[in-house]
């Protein structure tokens, strides 16, 4: 059955008060895949359900991954329907019907809080570190700092969006994961150390680069001061 999505579009719903919603994890799958389109694809943004199933089924960036059927995003999209998370969009020239989350409007998140949340929806669980390089390309944190004042946000609500869930095994940075489904259970294991650990190294590398460009711009800076007295 479609979703009834014919009525008010995401951006003109009425936000709901203290109304965190428990979600299955195909609805989940879904917020998460449009609010990363979103942010990080806006040219193919909002999305058709074809969209959908492709951004839900990506092997790369999700955890775990999933192998979604059309019947599976529309049931999915009407579950968000339902609790406002989601509708129909209009948009000039198209053919197929596209559809856009309403969680920015919901939850009054910005982009920062969007990107953490997605992160967190699509992959699991994560330490800062980890949060700050698999969002980089839905929103640009500054900083670490930067991020844990998000997570601090999220964390310090009325009814909260995420919490803190531990350290995997082997791991040092405590890890942060969403309580959309409710409160997760974690599975401190060896081979969810290897993983977060090949994040950290990633994080750890996209910090490096930053250092390297900067320098490189003082070197160019103090090179062109320089030579004013030659």
């Amino acid at each position: 059955m479609e979703p009834n999505t014919s009525s008010t579009p995401p951006d003109k719903l009425p936000t709901q008060e203290l109304s965190t919603p428990m979600l299955s994890a195909q609805a989940l799958r879904v917020l998460g895949v449009l609010i990363e389109k979103e942010l990080s694809t806006p040219d193919y943004y909002p999305m058709t359900v074809n969209g959908i199933v492709n951004g839900c089924n990506q092997k790369s960036n999700r955890s775990p991954v999933v192998d979604f059927g059309e019947i599976t995003v529309i049931k999915a999209l009407d579950e968000l329907y339902s609790l406002r998370l989601s509708g129909h969009a209009s948009v000039a020239g198209s053919r197929s019907e596209k559809y856009r989350h309403a969680a920015s409007q919901h939850w009054e998140l910005d982009q920062a809080g969007l990107s953490i949340l997605a992160s967190l929806v699509l992959r699991g669980p994560q330490t800062v570190g980890e949060l700050r390089a698999h969002t980089s390309r839905m929103f640009s944190f500054e900083n670490m700092d930067a991020v844990v004042d998000v997570l601090d946000s999220l964390a310090e609500r009325e009814e909260p969006l995420v919490a803190r869930a531990g350290k995997a095994s082997g791991q040092k940075g405590i890890r942060f994961a969403h309580l959309l489904a409710g409160t997760p259970e974690i599975e401190e294991d060896s081979a969810g150390a290897e993983e977060t650990e090949s994040s950290s190294n990633a994080a750890q590398a996209d910090e490096l680069q930053e250092l390297r460009e900067r320098l490189d711009s003082l070197e160019s800076a103090f090179e062109a001061f320089r030579k004013q007295f030659d």
